[in-house]
């Protein structure tokens, strides 16, 4: 069998059996596309160690970053141990395929008070009454109050909000389901945007039971929350754009320094890992660190 014929195979078992979200599944297929490219679509049983280290030789010199060479790393590794499992190759040629070590840069962190004054500002314009205004506060809330992965904020329904208990029901990676908390300013914004602005904004559309609704009455989509947080946080963060992983970056952080455990901040985060999550005890060690120097006489 060709690469590109057992790659559509691969990337049809990703998303039916294995359950992998549809971004993570696009990217394996564009991996195994340029791979079959690469090798002139090589018959699998002509793969050897050789073909896949020139492969990844040719992804370095048009200059792909390790983060990139690691992930087409772990896309041939799955790809060609799927093939052994189904008997389409006797040998594993991607055994020796060793990964490029990933720069693991910490994440962007705002303060817990420059958090404060970025939601107050949007609770001032959400005063005024306008219902895009009264959304966006609610998403910039529930973002830092659950630590929501945008996915997962677009994603839910208006049937997921439990506001009694304050907890929303979401979809995580791998369609994963869990159930997070949130507090009470999250609560009042919530509250406010959906009996002040959701009916005006449900209005425009056709009857879409999503939580977060856009200026035409759809399901609010992740380009524009990204546009959201982008405009509230990227002048507090200096930087030209911020995406949403800010605010779960952020809140992460925040539940650590307040003094949360590991265990329970990878649950509400829904990280399959624990090493995951361990990335955020590495920005409050540095915290920690530069207070230290800054307060200790002999630092």
């Amino acid at each position: 069998m060709r690469i590109s014929a057992a790659a559509a195979a691969y990337t049809d078992h990703l998303a039916r059996v294995r359950r992998l979200s549809s971004a993570t599944v696009r990217a394996y297929a564009a991996d195994l596309r340029d791979l079959a490219a690469t090798t002139g679509d090589l018959d699998l049983a002509e793969v050897d160690l050789e073909c896949l280290r020139d492969w990844l030789w040719r992804a370095t010199q048009r200059g792909d970053a390790r983060s990139t060479l690691a992930r087409r790393t772990a896309t041939v590794r799955g790809f060609f141990a799927w093939a052994l499992e189904t008997g389409e190759i006797t040998v594993d040629p991607s055994l020796r395929l060793v990964a490029p070590k990933r720069a693991r840069a910490l994440p962007k962190v705002a303060t817990a008070l420059a958090m404060a004054g970025v939601l107050d500002a949007a609770a001032q314009r959400a005063g005024e009454g306008d219902p895009i205004s009264l959304r966006d506060a609610a998403v910039l809330e529930l973002l830092y109050a659950s630590a929501l992965r945008v996915a997962e904020l677009c994603g839910m329904d208006f049937d997921d909000i439990d506001a009694d208990r304050r907890t929303v029901r979401v979809v995580g990676k791998g369609s994963k389901e869990r159930v997070v908390p949130y507090g009470a300013p999250a609560a009042d914004a919530l509250g406010a945007y959906l009996t002040r602005a959701r009916p005006a904004l449900a209005a425009r559309g056709t009857g879409n039971r999503a939580l977060f609704l856009g200026s035409r009455g759809g399901r609010l989509g992740t380009r524009a929350v990204y546009d959201i947080v982008s405009r509230s946080l990227a002048p507090t963060l200096g930087a030209e754009t911020v995406g949403p992983h800010a605010l779960r970056h952020s809140a992460a952080t925040h539940l650590l320094d307040g003094g949360a455990d590991l265990r329970t901040v990878q649950e509400l985060l829904g990280h399959a890992s624990l090493g995951t999550t361990q990335i955020y005890t590495h920005v409050s060690a540095e915290k920690l660190t530069a207070a230290y120097r800054l307060a200790h006489p002999r630092a």
